[in-house]
Order: structure tokens, then C-alpha cells, then sequence
């Protein structure tokens, strides 16, 4: 009787399988195809399916337990304080300025700051000498919190500002957490400039890394940065090849300066990007964490591994300038993945980054995303919270596979400098970022109040603008990877239609001739009126109009020139026709329609309509057009 009790009651059911399963989707599709109905696709063509089992996850090692090689899972093996460092970005228009910034950062919760300097390039705070550092750092407490250079094509000259300032202001040498992060590859990738020919500067800046490791024996003095190609439209596969190829070209030049692989690793911070796919993001970071393991192990520094640090920023290519509030929605389910991933410190963007100078507000909604991260949800107090799911250990694993494919062709190819000079590795991430355009373009992949449920009006936000930046002396020596927001091109469309209205008083309006019932046209009435509204157009909507008389007669006195008629196929086949010539003779100078002409377009078009919008369309380049035939 007690084993009857004991008995799982799964086992009164038979065992499933996979055959089975898919017999009963087969019956759920209806005839649909599988492939396209259920499987997805990353941007690297990895396959994301409707369902993964415990096989998948054996497949992928999911022996792997935390705090041990490959690190999949993660460092420890129990969680440590919170998680992970808040680390924020401070820029600001003086050093001055940034250390009032600085203070308000760590004053409110960061565990330390990110000082943003001012390059050839790149916008920042002006610090030319170490007095202005020891400004910029003055009060902080250096042997407790972190400080980060961000200083692009001035890094060498802000490191040696850095270490003079740390003297000026007596902080414990062999406690100072700072990282110098020069990187002259990122850099060099990023703006297509060097300050002389790469393998000379990564040379010089192993060699100053070794002279500031000594003197700072807690600094980290090379940054790995995976960001780049993320921000230029890359895919995580990408990313981590960029990532793992710069990391091998840092250590062959550390080993070149004499300098251990254990020794060199000890001082590298790797950082990478997170966005709004949780589960992506996450399996990026346990896959990066594997990849650095195997590097480490075939450098003899396999020990080493866990000494990189994997510092995470919020993806600035995802946030939009318009109806910058959704930022923060974006903001926080990047930090959600990074904290899953396991970042040792993470940087949220504040929502108004894509626009200008981050406010005290935006700022403090930046850190505090983290800190409710942290001590409220307390997404720090569990060890790889993601791990022993089947479909997250099979993304990590086909990630990671992935990733090293296209490092070993970097590497087949002479390296990352040698493809960042020829411009292959360019050539490709910006065919990911096309092709990531289109799905966006064609609605496949929507942006939340850009592309789809667009604010029309002002969204109540006002920001200092960026300052230029400091012009780029000299002939660029490759194709620069610049970065790519994916909001661009419907932002570009916004502001035409923003320069419309600032001069003529009132936004391009269009009139919608809905025609039936609430009932009939409801379907397209509400997604024409959105879909014109991501080109800054507005409309005039109706419950409905019963004949196409009607809807002449309500056109004749909108006072508009443009028009388009929303409702159902079937009423489309009795009454479309009529609608389009009652509309031109009421005065309109263009007729569209929404949804697909199908089998009536060739008499659609003969009574007077132009042009047809519906859902699977390039939305870009049918705005761009339509745009300019109603403003000029």
C-alpha cells in the first residue's frame, strides 16, 4: 500500500515521445507548415523550436555545474553578495560636473562609475590632464569603488591622466579598483582610426598595461569590447567571434611583451551587450563565459579562466528616441538577461540616452533599475537561475558552437586586424544588420512604439543635446562599425513629418474611409491609423460610414487632400470600387487602401487607388514614398 503511495502519478500515464507530440500538432496545424508556423530563427540561422526535451540538454552538457570549468553556469558555486556591480556612466559637460555626477551615482547605490572622456570621435567630458581627473575623482572613495575609462582614441593619454591623478590624490595603490580599459582594436573597429598602425598601438598598449599592472596591482588594464559589433547590427555569433578573436590577439601580444597568458587574463575585462531577448542574452553570456575558458586552456592558463571579468551594458542600438519611456521597459529585460548570464557588473543606458546628456532623473531611473533588480527581486541570490532549462542549455551550446566557427574563420582569415583592415568582418555584420532591418521594415520583428503603436504628439521629454564630438584627425585606415539604432530609419520619417508640421501648423493627416460597421473595419481602421502614425502621419477616424456617398461627403469637409478606405474583403468586393471614384470626384488628390487588392487590384486601380498598404510590406521604403507624395 505505502508503495502504491509512493508511485509518481506520471506513471499511470504512458510515456510521451516526440512522434507522439508531433502527430498532435500535425492535427493542431491543420495542413500549416511546421517549419513555418513554430520554428524560429536567430540572426545566426540557430534554430529555436516549439519544444527541447532532456535529450537536448544532455547534448549540450548539461553536466556542468556552477563554479566549475567551462564556467558555463557560472563562477561560484553560491551566490555572493548581490549578484553583481552596478557600474554607471558619468558624462558630463566639465570634470567638475562629472564629479558632482560621480558622487550622485555611487551616493544612490552604483558600486562604481564609468567616466565617459571626451576623443577624437567620441562625445564625453573634456579631461586633458591629470588635475582634471583628480577633479573628476575627488571625494570617492577609490579602494572601495570602481572607476572605468571610456576614452576611445584618447585612451593612452587618459590612462596616464588616471595614474597621475590617483598619485595627486594619494589613494592606496594596491587597493584602487580601477580599469584603464584601453583597446585599440575595439577602437580601432569602432572608428576605422588609430593613433598609429594596430599591431604598433596593441603592442604599446600591452606595454603601458604592463607598467600599470605594477604599479596598480587590483587594475585591470585592457578591455576586450564584444559591443562594438553588437551595436553595428551584429549577431551574438558575431559578437562573441569579434570578442574571442580580439581576446587571442590581446594575448599574443601580452606573450609577445613577455607577460604570462595567467597573468595577462587576470587583468582583461571582457564587455558585451544585452538587449530585450532575454533568453538570447543570457545564453550569449554562459556561451562567452565557455569560450574564454577554452582560450584560457589552450594558452596553458586554464586555471586563469574565471580571472576575466564580464562586464554587461544595456544595448544602446535597441533604444528608440521617440516615446523614450519604452527605453526603460527595453532597459530593464536587458538587465533581467545580463543578471541570468551572469555578469559580474552591469550598465544600464538611461532612457534618454539616444537623445542627449542624461538628467539626474534618467540617471537615478538607470541605477534603480538595478538596485530593484537586486534588493527587491533579488535576481543576484540564485546560481545560474537559468541553468537545467533544455532549451536554454541547447541555445548556450549552439551559440557557443556558433561563435567559435566564425572566430576559427577570423582566425583562418590572419586575424581580427587583418579582417577589420580588409573590411570582411564589416561586410558581414552589416549584411546581419540588413537583413535585421528588413524583418523590422516588413513588421517580422516590431519595435514597440517606433514600428508598431507609434505616440503621435510630443512624448513630454526635453534633453540637453549631445555635444560634437571632437573631429577625427587623418585617412581612416578601415571601414569604420558604426553603430546601427534599429529605430533610425522610422525616427528619419518622424522628423520629416515633425518639419511638416512646425511649418504649416498641423502633421500630415490622413482620412480614413471606414466603411460597414465597427464590426467590419474596426481590423484595419485601427492598424492603417497605427501603421500611418510610424511615419508621423495623422488620421481622421469615423465608427463608419454606410454608403460611399457617405464617406465622399465627410472627405469633402475634413479639409484633408489624402484618403484611405479601411473595411473588410467583403465589403471591398461591393463597394471599394465606388468608394474610390465617389472620394476623387469629392476631391482627393491620392486614394489608398488597406489591406491586399488580391484578385480585385487591376479594378482597384482603374477606379483611382494609388497604393495599398497591408501588414508584410517593406514599411519604410512605403512611408518614405507615401510621405513624399503628400508633403513634397
Amino acid at each position: 500500500m505505502m508503495t502504491d503511495l509512493l508511485t509518481p502519478l506520471a506513471a499511470d500515464f504512458p510515456t510521451p515521445d516526440r512522434s507522439t507530440w508531433l502527430k498532435l500538432v500535425e492535427k493542431a496545424l491543420k495542413g500549416a507548415d511546421f517549419e513555418k508556423r513554430l520554428v524560429s530563427r536567430t540572426a545566426d540561422g540557430l534554430r529555436i523550436e516549439p519544444l527541447y526535451t532532456r535529450a537536448d540538454a544532455i547534448a549540450a552538457n548539461d553536466q556542468a555545474v556552477p563554479g566549475a570549468p567551462p564556467y558555463v553556469r557560472g563562477l561560484h558555486d553560491k551566490p555572493e553578495g548581490l549578484g553583481w556591480n552596478i557600474e554607471q556612466t558619468v558624462v558630463a559637460a566639465s570634470p567638475e560636473a562629472a564629479n558632482k555626477a560621480a558622487l550622485a551615482e555611487l551616493e544612490g547605490g552604483a558600486s562604481g562609475v564609468i567616466l565617459r572622456i571626451a576623443a577624437p570621435g567620441q562625445t564625453g567630458t573634456p579631461i586633458t590632464s591629470s588635475e582634471d581627473m583628480a577633479k573628476a575623482l575627488s571625494g570617492i572613495y577609490l579602494d572601495a569603488a570602481s572607476v572605468t575609462l571610456d576614452a576611445g582614441l584618447s585612451a593612452v593619454a587618459a590612462a596616464g591622466h588616471l595614474r597621475d591623478a590617483l598619485t595627486i590624490l594619494k589613494a592606496p595603490a594596491d587597493k584602487v579598483s580601477v580599469r584603464f580599459d584601453i583597446d585599440p582594436i575595439g577602437t580601432f573597429a569602432l572608428t576605422g582610426h588609430a593613433v598609429k598602425p594596430a599591431d604598433e598601438a596593441i603592442a604599446e598598449a600591452v606595454a603601458l598595461a604592463k607598467t600599470l599592472r605594477q604599479s596598480f596591482p587590483q587594475a585591470r588594464t585592457v578591455r576586450i569590447d564584444g559591443r562594438v559589433a553588437h551595436e553595428a547590427g551584429g549577431s551574438e555569433g558575431q559578437e562573441l567571434a569579434f570578442m574571442a578573436a580580439s581576446l587571442v590577439a590581446y594575448l599574443r601580444a601580452f606573450e609577445a611583451a613577455g607577460i604570462a597568458a595567467s597573468e595577462a587574463l587576470a587583468q582583461l575585462t571582457v564587455t558585451l551587450a544585452a538587449d530585450t531577448d532575454l533568453f538570447l542574452t543570457v545564453a550569449k553570456l554562459r556561451a562567452a563565459r565557455r569560450i574564454i575558458a577554452r582560450i584560457a586552456e589552450a594558452s596553458g592558463a586554464a586555471d586563469a579562466a574565471p580571472s576575466v571579468r564580464i562586464a554587461v551594458t544595456t544595448s544602446a542600438r535597441m533604444m528608440s528616441k521617440r516615446d523614450p519611456w519604452t527605453n526603460m521597459l527595453r532597459t530593464t529585460g536587458a538587465t533581467l538577461g545580463a543578471a541570468f548570464g551572469g555578469a559580474d557588473a552591469i550598465t544600464v543606458l538611461p532612457y534618454t540616452w539616444p537623445l542627449g546628456l542624461p538628467d539626474t532623473f534618467a540617471a537615478r531611473i538607470a541605477r534603480n533599475t538595478q538596485i530593484v533588480a537586486q534588493e527587491e527581486s533579488s535576481l543576484g541570490r540564485v546560481t545560474d537561475p537559468a541553468g537545467g532549462s533544455w532549451y536554454v542549455e541547447k541555445l548556450t551550446d549552439d551559440v557557443a558552437h556558433k561563435s567559435w566557427e566564425r572566430f576559427q574563420a577570423i582566425e583562418k582569415a590572419g586575424g581580427i586586424v587583418a579582417m577589420l583592415t580588409s573590411g570582411d568582418m564589416q561586410r558581414e555584420i552589416a549584411a546581419t544588420a540588413h537583413a535585421r532591418d528588413q524583418a523590422i521594415a516588413n513588421g517580422k520583428q516590431p519595435l514597440t512604439g517606433t514600428s508598431a503603436f507609434p505616440l503621435l504628439g510630443d512624448d513630454g521629454v526635453t534633453v540637453t543635446p549631445w555635444p560634437e564630438a571632437p573631429a577625427i584627425a587623418g585617412v581612416g585606415l578601415a571601414t569604420p562599425m558604426a553603430p546601427h539604432r534599429l529605430a533610425a530609419p522610422f525616427e528619419e520619417l518622424r522628423d520629416a513629418a515633425d518639419h511638416v508640421a512646425a511649418r504649416t501648423g498641423h502633421a500630415p493627416t490622413v482620412f480614413l474611409a471606414s466603411l460597414g460597421t465597427i464590426a467590419d473595419h474596426t481590423v484595419r481602421t485601427t492598424w492603417v491609423k497605427n501603421q500611418l502614425a510610424v511615419a508621423g502621419i495623422a488620421t481622421l477616424v469615423s465608427d463608419g460610414f454606410a454608403s460611399p456617398d457617405d464617406a465622399a461627403a465627410a472627405f469633402k469637409t475634413s479639409g484633408v487632400t489624402t484618403a484611405c478606405i479601411c473595411s473588410s474583403d467583403a465589403i471591398y468586393a461591393e463597394q471599394a470600387s465606388k468608394t474610390a471614384k465617389a472620394l476623387t470626384e469629392a476631391g482627393a488628390d491620392r486614394v489608398l487602401l488597406a489591406g491586399r487588392p488580391g484578385a480585385l487590384e487591376a479594378e482597384l486601380r482603374a477606379a483611382g487607388i494609388e497604393r495599398f498598404l497591408y501588414a508584410g510590406q517593406d514599411a519604410v521604403e512605403m512611408l518614405t514614398e507615401l510621405q513624399h507624395e503628400m508633403i513634397g
